[in-house]
């Protein structure tokens, strides 16, 4: 992870060098797209990042990468005609995490902007805008497949055609139940926490100190808290119902809802705007601090719970179904589903590293079968739990074949499904699209034919 960000930064400082260097240089229109225009600039700064990134171009960089932007244009210019949305919200965190990062490395945030010979501001709204047409063209070529359904003859018939050494090589996979044990929060402490929130929203109303000031200085909300509490433009689906049932009944951005408890702990919220069927708030999230009794006594019950599964007196898939407090997984008899962006997406198969991390370690010396000891973990909604696990199944690395690995093979098939579709998408986009290429930037051989057709 510390690797890609370092070669991001070096990308991002380089094409800020090459923006500076070549404020000297005349620049020139190499490529026309319907309406957008691709520069001389924008085509050595990208050649400078990729070069920087180590990144091995196949043939002329200057055929490569004006193609390459030609084709995200012709995504932009569709998802601006079918009005394609991206999630704001998602796009702040991805550039919040990216800057914490680079301020953190660089030092702080004036060292940053010398850094990158910009103003703080400039460096993010860059930032902001190249997450943005990112998004919005995974979103548009999301829109333009929509879903693709294989049969299993077509995934048998991909396999049977691979030469051998052309299989993929599966890594080692494992698939494991779960139960978790939540320790009980103190009422002296959930009361301490609703009684620093009234006070933010006395110190608000008292205009002391601002909504935002006070979401900056003490919210726990990571992807947040850095704005201000800003939310940026949601929809009532992408909310908790709790936290949409409050927020979309507020009405005056003056006022501070009253204190909403979800999963992730308590919050108030500010209105700052409605838009249709979308609103934008601020919020403070405080979450309720465990103390070391607390789960000192909740490791004690779960370790009665282990004995009595060793001792046979019910399965571990019953004590997960009826006493795990893993809602993901205790409808499936605790067994955990991945929810990595990756080919084993949606299924009970995870690789070690797409585990959480102590999951991942009590695991691996554990053999098929086996139930672990407790241990305390952190769930992907910030909570410290109490857990014991089960390592159900484990396969180890090898080549892929039909029986094992009909999952990893049925992703190979949709992947290559999917480039099919978007290469004949982009080679009807452009009968319609005007292009014009400068002289001097025609004689390629270009990956998609029909940019020239005089």
């Amino acid at each position: 992870m510390k690797k890609i960000f370092y070669l991001l930064l070096l990308a991002c400082c380089v094409s800020s060098a090459m923006a500076q260097s070549q404020s000297n240089v005349i620049d020139e229109i190499v490529w026309v797209v319907g309406d957008d225009a691709i520069m001389l600039s924008d085509v050595e700064s990208q050649r400078l990042i990729w070069q920087s990134e180590g990144m091995r171009l196949e043939g002329d960089p200057y055929c490569f990468i004006p193609e390459q932007m030609a084709v995200q244009k012709l995504y932009l210019n569709q998802a601006r005609i079918d009005s394609i949305e991206v999630n704001e919200a998602n796009i702040l965190q991805e550039v919040d995490h990216w800057m914490n990062q680079a301020q953190t490395h660089i030092g702080d945030r004036e060292k940053m902007e010398e850094y990158f010979g910009k103003k703080y501001s400039q460096i993010k709204e860059e930032r902001m805008e190249t997450q943005r047409e990112q998004a919005t063209i995974r979103s548009m070529q999301n829109q333009l497949v929509g879903e693709i359904k294989l049969t299993p003859s077509e995934v048998r018939k991909f396999y049977n055609g691979l030469p051998q050494d052309s299989l993929p090589t599966v890594p080692t996979m494992v698939e494991v139940q779960i139960i978790t044990l939540e320790p009980v929060i103190p009422l002296e402490e959930t009361d301490a926490i609703k009684a620093r929130l009234r006070e933010y929203t006395e110190e608000i109303y008292s205009g002391k100190r601002t909504f935002s000031l006070l979401a900056r200085l003490y919210s726990e909300d990571p992807g947040s808290a850095m704005q201000g509490g800003e939310m940026g433009l949601q929809s009532k689906g992408n909310l908790l119902p709790e936290f949409a049932n409050v927020a979309f009944n507020l009405t005056d951005p003056s006022r501070v809802s009253q204190i909403v408890q979800t999963e992730y702990g308590f919050h108030i919220i500010q209105l700052i705007e409605k838009r249709g069927d979308r609103i934008n708030v601020r919020h403070i999230l405080l979450r309720p601090k465990v103390s070391e009794k607390e789960l000192n006594d909740a490791t004690v019950k779960m370790d009665s719970l282990y004995t009595d599964i060793k001792a046979t007196k019910f399965s571990f898939e019953e004590a997960a179904t009826y006493l795990s407090f893993d809602k993901d997984s205790k409808n499936n008899k605790g067994l955990m589903v991945n929810k990595k962006e990756s080919a084993n997406y949606g299924t009970p198969k995870f690789e070690m590293q797409e585990l959480a991390p102590e999951i991942g370690r009590v695991i691996n010396d554990m053999e098929v079968g086996d139930i672990s000891k407790p241990f305390t973990m952190m769930t992907d909604r910030q909570k410290e739990v109490v857990a014991i696990v089960k390592l159900k199944s484990r396969t180890l690395q090898h080549k892929a074949n039909i029986s094992d690995d009909y999952q990893v093979l049925k992703t190979m098939v949709e992947t290559k499904k999917r480039e099919e579709l978007l290469r004949n998408w982009v080679l009807e986009k452009q009968k319609s699209t005007y292009v014009r290429i400068t002289d001097g930037w025609r004689n390629c051989d270009f990956q998609y034919p029909g940019w020239i057709t005089e």
